[in-house]
This record gives C-alpha cells, structure tokens and sequence, in this order.
C-alpha cells in the first residue's frame, strides 16, 4: 500500500450513549481514532452505469489495516459524515482495511 494516498484525516466514530442534563440516556457518537485515509467516490458515469441512486453514491475509504472496525461506525472528514455499509480488511496483506460507506441522511 502506498501511504502517499492516506491523504486526508478522518474521525471514526462508533454509537453509544450519555446522559442528559436530568440523567436520562441519549444516542451520542464517540470517537474511537482519529487516523489519516484516502477516501475514492464512485464517478458519476460509473454510478449510472451501476444503477446507483445518485443521491447514494459510495464511497471507499482506506485505512491502515486494523481490525476493530464494524458497520456500525461512521466516518467524519470536515463537514462530512459517511455511514459505513461494510468492512472489508486485507487479510491476505495486513495492510490495509477498505470501507464501504455512504453520506450519512
């Protein structure tokens, strides 16, 4: 894998709880790492030959392989959040770990 392209930096986050100011539980992400990825959107003539919806159009996102990460997370990069759709690790390599997500509604 060349690092090079691990260009831009992103937040994992994965789901969870807190408390509200009376105690009571709310949905709340917290972060799990802040790590640098490169992050490849589907061209526009490759989604309509694809038959995607343009208003869901993936999204892969590489990261240094690791192991923790599911598809309940999401991703963060500036003002964009994705919603991870799947996790897919080099097993074969250890070298890197490919997400498939889309922006999160």
């Amino acid at each position: 894998m060349d690092i090079s392209s691990l260009n831009r930096r992103i937040v994992i986050q994965r789901p969870g709880t807190t408390q509200d100011s009376i105690g009571q539980p709310i949905a709340a992400w917290s972060d799990v790492d802040h790590v640098w990825a490169s992050i490849r959107m589907q061209t526009g003539l490759g989604s309509i030959r694809a038959g995607a919806d343009a208003s869901t159009i993936p999204v892969s996102i590489r990261v240094r392989y690791r192991t923790d990460l599911d598809a309940s997370m999401r991703i963060v990069h500036g003002a964009t959040v994705y919603a991870v759709k799947a996790v897919m690790p080099d097993e074969a390599g250890h070298q890197y770990t490919d997400m498939v997500c889309e922006v999160a509604k």
